[in-house]
């Protein structure tokens, strides 16, 4: 025995919220989540806000990666954060991507959101800082 403490694998969920049909990104960066050694849940198409929601509270994830290209995140991506509130979730990270102009972007991160990535951003920097963010929020909640 090394004595070093296991690390608890981070789970997330990737969502598809809306209409959008296209789910190629979703797929890429749940395969590289769980390539990392994340434990990954991904909804499928076509996810109201509270599907996603109550998938969150029932697979009790760490993080949540929503991907839309519909042009609906103004009105989707906040929905699932008032409702993550509700849910009492509100230490879940929140992240997601798509086509998200940079003025967006902003105004969803400071609702909450974490970090937003946009098309061709490198399947290692999502991972990294899904990793870093979750590890530092675990490591500032209270035991």
């Amino acid at each position: 025995m090394s004595g070093e403490v296991p690390t608890k694998k981070i789970r997330v969920l990737i969502a598809k919220p809306g209409l959008d049909g296209h789910d190629r990104g979703a797929k890429v960066i749940a395969s590289a989540l769980r390539d990392r050694g994340f434990e990954v849940i991904y909804t499928g198409l076509h996810q109201t806000p509270e599907m996603i929601v109550e998938a969150a509270v029932q697979e009790d994830v760490d993080a949540i990666g929503l991907s839309i290209l519909s042009g609906a995140h103004m009105a989707l991506f906040p929905k699932v954060k008032r409702l993550l509130d509700e849910a009492g979730l509100s230490h879940v990270l929140l992240t997601g991507g798509g086509i998200i102009p940079a003025e967006d972007a902003r105004a969803l991160e400071a609702q909450g959101f974490a970090k937003l990535f946009g098309p061709g951003t490198p399947t290692s920097e999502v991972c990294e800082y899904i990793e870093r963010a979750v590890r530092e929020r675990s490591s500032a909640e209270p035991a």
